[in-house]
Formats: C-alpha cells, structure tokens, sequence
C-alpha cells in the first residue's frame, strides 16, 4: 500500500460512527444515561473528523499552482489537525462537563437494558472499524511497534482513525461500566463518574494527535533510515560524497530532497549534468516518495567544515 492508503479505514469509520451516533441519542432519550450523551456527541465528533479527513485528501489532490508551487499535500496535515483539536473540544470538554454536572445533580436511569444494548451493538461495529483501520495501516506499519508507528507515521489519517477507534472502544466499555454499575448499586454516580473518565480518554488521545499532527504541519524531515538510504542512493559514479542533505516532507507520499554532492574537480560540465542526472534517477528508484529533488555539485574539499575551501577559512 502507497503512504496515500487509508480511504477504506475513513469511510468504514464515518459509515459506523453515524450509525452509533443515532443508536446512542436514542438510548440517552430513553434512558437519560450522561455515558449514552457524552458516547452520542463523541461519535457525531468522530463521524464529523472522518468527513473531514476524506475532504482533506481531496483538497490535497489538487495541482500545482504559481501561488502553491510544491502543490496542496499538506492540505492533508492540516485537516488531520483540526480533527484533533475538535475531539478534543467536542469530545473530551463536553464529556467532562456532562460528567460534573451529573455528579452534582445525580439522575436515575430508565430502561438501562436499552443503553446495554445499544452499548454493545456498538461494541461490535467499533470492533469492526478499528479491524479496518488495523488491516489499511498493517502494511504501512512494517516492523514498527503500533506505538511507534502512530509517533512515525506520515500519513496523517490511519494513525488518527486508529486512535479515534481505540479511544471509541475504550469509552464504550467505560460506558458500560458506568451504566452496569449503576443499576448495580443503585447510585447514578457511577454514570457520571463514566462520562468524567471518557471525557479524560478523548483529552489524551487528542493531545497526542495534536503533537503528532503539528509536527509533520510544520514541516518534518525523512528519518535517519531512510535518509541512510537516500545518501546511499545519491553516491555512484563521479558522485563521490553528499556533502549535505536537507529533507522534508510536502505531503504524505511527497518528500522534497536538497543535497549538496561532491565531484571530482576536472569533470566537464556536460559529465557533472549527467552525473546529477544519473543520481536523480537512482534516488527515484530507491525512494519514490522522493518527488522534489535539487541536486548541486561542489568540489569534493574532503576534511575540510561543511564543504568549504581551506582555503576561504577565515579561522588560523
């Protein structure tokens, strides 16, 4: 799967989470359940993010323009970023209110059997969701941990859907507690107490998305394996070293590369072309993601800072 993949994940997200959400309202209109509520806005939140990311991919897609020279890649960065600042106001800041204000003013439940129910059909087509967003990010993931794969990953809507799913399961089985807990022991205390810990599990996972998103938003360069990988791909021929390299990626499945590559100095310039032309198209075949590429050559000062001239030091 290309670093584009992850459609599939979104829509089955956004097809459950719509589902879920109206099962939800309708079991909170019968059971007054704050879980059921503060469950019901978190999937219309989630339902909204999943739109979101879909509408970010599109507009991604658009071409180059004279204002927008390196195109609209990061279109996707962004959109995942909104996704996580808006479970986290939707989400999490509802579900900590609804929580306070049922603690301080404790309803009982009617009907609990239809929450349980609704919470678990919910269960079920969350699982489903979270398998799809397994399955999509598999391939991607490689042999990363799932922990590292969401720190790592430039594709901006697998690792957003994962944790939107992971926290989706988790608050539905808090919301199950809360609910079974309570007819248990008679005290909607424990609804509230379920609906404050679900608002505090969305807070979590929105502050992580918020850090993971911001960074590839304000530019992040390729990591030290693939960079290894794109300097080894450069070097042949009459390209003797990369003197220096800058990377960075302008979409998911868009990195921009800058080197500075050393050749000999009694080279023609038709041979230095040639050689840049050679290395670009090693590098291509290496790192297709590499889509942005600017090669210069300089003259191999071997031993000397940064590639300059002994003799233009000005230090003794």
């Amino acid at each position: 799967m290309s670093a584009s993949g992850g459609s599939k994940a979104i829509i089955a997200a956004l097809s459950a989470n719509a589902g879920i959400a109206v099962a939800k309202f309708v079991g909170f209109a019968i059971t007054g359940s704050s879980s059921m509520l503060a469950e019901g806005v978190h999937s219309v939140a989630d339902t909204a993010n999943q739109g979101l990311l879909l509408f970010g991919r599109r507009r991604a897609s658009r071409a180059a323009t004279q204002a927008h020279p390196f195109g609209y890649g990061r279109d996707r960065f962004f959109y995942s970023f909104v996704v996580a600042l808006l479970l986290f106001s939707l989400g999490s800041v509802f579900a900590i209110y609804e929580g306070v204000h049922k603690l301080s003013a404790p309803e009982e439940l009617t009907s609990p059997l239809v929450a349980v129910v609704i919470l678990l059909v919910a269960i079920g087509l969350e699982g489903y969701s979270f398998m799809t967003a397994i399955g999509e990010s598999r391939e991607l993931k490689g042999d990363l941990s799932w922990w590292g794969f969401i720190r790592q990953s430039v594709n901006p809507e697998l690792p957003v859907v994962l944790l939107e799913d992971t926290g989706a399961l988790i608050g539905l089985v808090l919301a199950l507690g809360g609910v079974g807990l309570t007819v248990a022991t008679g005290d909607p205390i424990w609804d509230a107490i379920g609906t404050i810990a679900i608002g505090v599990l969305l807070g979590v996972i929105a502050v992580v998305l918020i850090v993971e998103t911001k960074s590839l938003l304000i530019g992040e360069g390729a990591r030290p394996a693939l960079v290894n990988t794109i300097t080894a791909s450069l070097i042949g021929g009459p390209v003797e070293r990369v003197i220096h390299m800058r990377t960075q990626y302008m979409g998911p499945e868009e990195l921009l590369v800058a080197a500075k590559i050393a050749v000999p100095a009694s080279l023609p310039t038709e041979t230095v072309a040639r050689a840049i032309d050679a290395a670009e198209a090693r590098l291509r075949a290496k790192v297709p993601e590499a889509r942005i590429i600017y090669l210069e050559p300089d003259l191999d000062r071997t031993g000397s800072e940064d590639g300059l001239d002994p003799a233009l030091d000005p230090t003794p």
